[in-house]
């Protein structure tokens, strides 16, 4: 929760809970644990502003993963929950992402609501064009570059594919997989409005989260 703690206090404002071992009990209490301590009070915020939402600088760690960047809507600090719908729900969580794997978006949607937000991982051009056409708030490419936080990575599409992408959704897009402080612009530049972030942040996470502001504006 330190981590989380430090990248607040260096301006992120939307964090991702991402635990990919731990059973529903546990990232439940984890959750709201992570809740607790950056200060995330029980407002429910949820109403008819999730569709407004648009991703400006996104990173995150392992474990307690983090989202580093800025949502165009209140609250101050928005909290997504890796892959669990009604994890989302029981944690009052801002929104929840999802892979190729999980439940489809509409069936996410159908547990979460209309009001929080929702964000799709895709991997080429097919599943990209698919996701477009759901309620999903924003959409993740990747992997971009070569990545060491999955067993079973999906082949790496390159900045070419960012591009391509980009021609493919008026979505926000993220760029995921990869991502470093000396790559992430060449990712803006592809045509990305964030990006996702699980290495170059594990290293004191403050400074860094810093570094990737500075970066990326």
């Amino acid at each position: 929760m330190a981590a989380a703690e430090e990248l607040v206090a260096a301006g992120a404002t939307v964090m991702q809970y991402r635990n990919k071992t731990g059973n529903a009990r546990v990232m439940l209490e984890q959750a709201r644990e992570l809740r607790r301590c950056i200060g995330v009070q029980d407002q429910n915020p949820h109403a008819e502003i999730a569709n407004d939402a648009i991703l400006e600088r996104v990173t995150h760690a392992e474990n307690v993963p983090l989202k580093a960047g800025s949502l165009l809507s209140e609250p101050a600090v928005w909290l997504i929950m890796n892959d669990r719908a009604d994890l989302c729900v029981a944690a009052d969580f801002d929104g929840v992402h999802v892979g190729q794997e999980d439940l489809s978006p509409e069936a996410v949607r159908a547990i979460i609501g209309s009001g929080r937000c929702l964000g799709v991982s895709t991997h080429n051009p097919d599943q990209l064009r698919e996701a477009e056409l759901t309620s999903a708030d924003y959409l993740a490419i990747g992997p971009v570059f070569a990545t060491s936080s999955k067993e079973r990575p999906d082949p790496v599409v390159g900045l070419e594919g960012v591009r391509r992408a980009r021609a493919l959704t008026r979505k926000p897009l993220v760029a995921i997989g990869g991502i470093t402080r000396s790559n992430a612009a060449s990712v803006i530049e592809a045509g990305a409005d964030s990006v996702a972030v699980i290495s170059d942040l594990l290293r004191d996470p403050g400074k860094s989260a810093e570094e990737f502001f500075r970066v990326l504006r």
